[in-house]
């Protein structure tokens, strides 16, 4: 007959509470990536890809909750389970870092979300006005003057862009820089006789979540030279957390620097023609 010999001893449970706290963070991520896919995709209306990305963030929260309680519950009774509470916890970090900042910004910010570099006559939107009237999105109409006050104060360096090239030139340099940042162009007038001043109506999109940012971008002439402004706007939301700001003034930059160095090339010199020897007649 065999003989069964017995275990030295009986490992200890998993802790329910650390197997809780690991779920509800994976829960969280999941739930994140499948907000950003139904607002980059349109899957669903806003309201319910905030909705599911508030909750994601309400999952991360109560698992830092539930972590603490697992903890204290293995700290008394010796269970197993601290793998579970370190993966939650650095899950829950990853997922609430972000946010977080935003709403340190959010704090810290003006609560606007038009961003222009003419608060008298901004660049219309005209195509995209139509984009903008759907249900809880921003009216196409500026803001108006206390914006602009509000602009001033946190954003001086916003002003108009003054180029010294040719206003048919100005134009195709912002287009070029307008397509290298693939916003999605849905309208585009090149400056034409009589009225020489092109217009550009773009969509823009936030870095991770993809929220649709409009921009209207007029170049005229001035003189010889040529003038653009520069208009983005958030189609949703009260405030926008600088990002408006920030493309209108990595714009600029950009357009400075491009036209500096189109400036810069050298003239092609004219190619004079090659005589070619004459033929000889022979007799």
């Amino acid at each position: 007959m065999a003989r069964r010999f017995s275990a030295p001893y009986q490992s200890e449970p998993v802790s329910g509470l650390a197997s809780w706290a690991r779920n509800l963070a994976v829960f969280s991520v999941v739930a994140v990536v499948v907000s950003i896919l139904i607002v980059r995709f349109g899957f669903l209306e806003m309201k319910p890809a905030l909705a599911t990305f508030f909750g994601a963030l309400a999952c991360a929260g109560l698992s830092i909750l539930v972590s603490l309680a697992a903890f204290a519950a293995i700290w008394q009774n010796g269970s197993r389970g601290m793998s579970r509470i370190l993966l939650a916890l650095v899950i829950d970090v990853m997922v609430l870092a972000y946010p977080a900042y935003l709403g340190l910004q959010y704090r810290k910010l003006p609560p606007i979300h038009d961003i222009t570099t003419d608060p008298i006559d901004p660049p219309r939107f005209d195509a995209l006005a139509r984009l903008r009237a759907g249900d809880g999105a921003n009216t196409a109409v500026y803001a108006g003057l206390y914006s602009a006050e509000q602009q001033r104060q946190a954003y001086p360096d916003i002003e108009p862009v003054d180029l010294e090239t040719p206003v048919l030139r100005a134009y195709q340099i912002t287009l070029q820089l307008v397509n290298k940042r693939k916003w999605l162009v849905i309208d585009e007038r090149p400056p034409q006789p009589p009225r020489q001043i092109g217009h550009i109506e773009a969509v823009a999109r936030t870095p991770i979540m993809g929220f649709r940012e409009d921009v209207s971008i007029r170049v005229a002439p001035d003189g010889e030279d040529s003038r653009v402004d520069i208009r983005s706007s958030s189609r949703y939301f009260e405030g926008d957390l600088g990002s408006n700001a920030a493309r209108v003034a990595k714009l600029i930059d950009d357009l400075n620097t491009a036209v500096d160095s189109d400036n810069l090339k050298p003239a092609k010199k004219p190619q004079l023609p090659v005589k070619l020897p004459a033929k000889t007649v022979k007799k």
